[in-house]
């Protein structure tokens, strides 16, 4: 049986096409997805992210936990409600799950980490915890609701529709959060665009998604959360990387910290081991058709294939996020195996589409 987020009835009651995800029941859609899309790229939209999971870590261990957990370096991390993006690797050098930390002190971070893994997280993070003696506890938060609330005017119509948002938030830079009493304010999100993830109490929920409906934020489901994402240029789990996937091969170099030698990391002897075997980049198909995953890609270098594919709104054109043999660069043309044909597409360097704006 799928489950359900504190703000399942209100979707319903809203007309919301339902779909399973990842075993949660929710909304693909409210109608058109494609002025969902456009309502975050030129306005604000909101998402329902209840399923995500948010973990409390704390105790005197936490920071030396997380800097052997995870491959990016939570000791960069100094000012309180920073965040750092990060993937969380087994021994293999592959991807178990991608996450955000953010900083509250040296002894205390939340976690946040995606719906269709969120059981495994927990397993492994308790299972490192007991093989490491850590000094640190992992609070699973299922009491929680989270909303995204995304576009150029996300912030503003956030701070209208929550009092005492504005003065709690409107100095938070890019990837830093706040406290506003029992709601956690992120200046964070998976679309490309501005905007806040807020996470509140369950129970608050459905009055906070109608009183950001009436500041006119349009609710959007999961078909425009993924166009947008892959627009933005940015990696979906199980799709663009998973357990078999380096974070090198799938555009997440740059979340890999190896600056300090001294910090050990799960994954890291692998990593440094194997390095770079492929590259992630942007493909635009030239020709009629639609780019989906998990087509074959064909360049002078040899074969790739494509991990995430749509059409985007944005840019009226088909794109997908592909892996491709090192040598491989931007304006090389390639070709697609669509149906069995091979279609011809543009290779470019992602992201497609980021603060409303085209950049391919």
């Amino acid at each position: 049986m799928t489950q359900q987020t504190p703000l399942h009835a209100t979707h319903v009651a809203a007309g919301a096409r339902m779909v399973d995800f990842a075993g949660w029941d929710m909304p693909v859609n409210y109608g058109s997805q494609i002025e969902e899309h456009h309502a975050v790229r030129r306005d604000a939209g909101m998402f329902d992210v209840s399923h995500m999971l948010a973990l409390d870590l704390e105790g005197a261990d936490a920071k030396a936990f997380l800097r052997g957990l995870i491959a990016n370096d939570v000791a960069k991390l100094v000012e309180p409600g920073k965040a750092l993006y990060a993937c969380m690797l087994n021994e293999q050098g592959g991807v178990i799950d991608d996450l955000i930390v953010y900083f509250l002190s040296d002894t205390a971070y939340r976690l946040v980490v995606n719906a269709g893994t969120a059981d495994k997280d927990v397993a492994w993070m308790q299972q490192r915890l007991a093989a490491t003696g850590a000094a640190a506890t992992l609070g699973v938060r299922r009491d929680l609701a989270m909303i995204a609330v995304q576009g150029p005017n996300a912030r503003a119509k956030t701070w209208a529709a929550i009092p005492g948002a504005e003065a709690a938030s409107t100095a938070l830079k890019v990837f830093q959060a706040a406290t506003l009493g029992d709601i956690f304010i992120a200046r964070t999100g998976y679309t490309g665009e501005d905007g806040f993830e807020l996470t509140l109490p369950a129970d608050k929920a459905a009055g906070t998604w109608a009183a950001l409906t009436a500041a006119g934020v349009k609710p959007c489901g999961l078909g425009a959360r993924d166009t947008l994402r892959l627009e933005a240029g940015m990696a979906l789990y199980g799709n663009d990387m998973d357990e078999t996937v380096s974070p090198l091969d799938a555009g997440l170099a740059w979340t890999v910290d190896f600056k300090d030698e001294n910090r050990d990391f799960v994954g890291k002897a692998a990593l440094v081991a194997n390095g770079a075997r492929q590259q992630a980049l942007g493909l635009i198909l030239e020709d009629k058709g639609i780019l989906r995953s998990h087509q074959k890609v064909f360049t002078a270098q040899g074969e790739g294939e494509t991990s995430s594919g749509s059409f985007s709104p944005t840019l009226e054109k088909s794109i997908a996020l592909a892996r491709l043999p090192l040598g491989v660069a931007a304006g090389d043309a390639v070709e697609v195996d669509i149906r069995g044909k091979r279609l011809k597409a543009r290779v470019v360097k992602a992201p497609f589409v980021r603060n409303g704006k085209a950049l391919v």
